[in-house]
C-alpha cells in the first residue's frame, strides 16, 4: 500500500470495487429513470413501482431464507467435524498413554 498523507490507497483492488459500486448505481438510477419517463398514466406507474417493490422484497426474504439455512448447515457440519475432531484427540491420547508411561518409567 502507498500512503498519502494521512490516508492509505490501495493499488487495483480497491478501484475495482468502486467501479462496480459505481456500476450498480447507475444500472440502478438508469432503471428508476426509464420507468418514470415510460409512457404510462401516474396510477399505473405506482401500480408497477409497487408490486415491483414487494416482488423485490419477497425474493429478498427468500434469499434471506436460503442464506439462513446455508448457514445453520455449514454450522452444523462445523460442529460435527469439531466434535470429530474431538473424538480422535481423545482416542489418539488414549494410545498414547501407555507409551508415555513406558517412556516415564525409563
Amino acid at each position: 500500500m502507498r500512503t498519502s498523507g494521512r490516508y492509505e490507497s490501495a493499488e487495483s483492488g480497491s478501484h475495482i470495487g468502486t467501479a462496480v459500486t459505481f456500476l450498480l448505481i447507475g444500472l440502478g438510477a438508469g432503471a428508476l429513470m426509464g420507468l418514470m419517463f415510460a409512457p404510462k398514466p401516474g396510477k399505473q406507474f405506482r401500480r408497477d413501482l409497487q408490486r415491483g417493490y414487494e416482488d423485490a422484497k419477497d425474493n429478498f426474504g427468500d434469499w434471506a431464507d436460503e442464506a439462513k439455512d446455508r448457514v445453520r448447515d455449514v454450522s452444523e457440519r462445523v460442529r460435527d467435524a469439531a466434535s470429530r475432531g474431538v473424538d480422535f484427540a481423545e482416542e489418539l491420547r488414549d494410545r498414547a498413554e501407555p507409551i508415555r508411561r513406558a517412556m516415564k518409567r525409563s
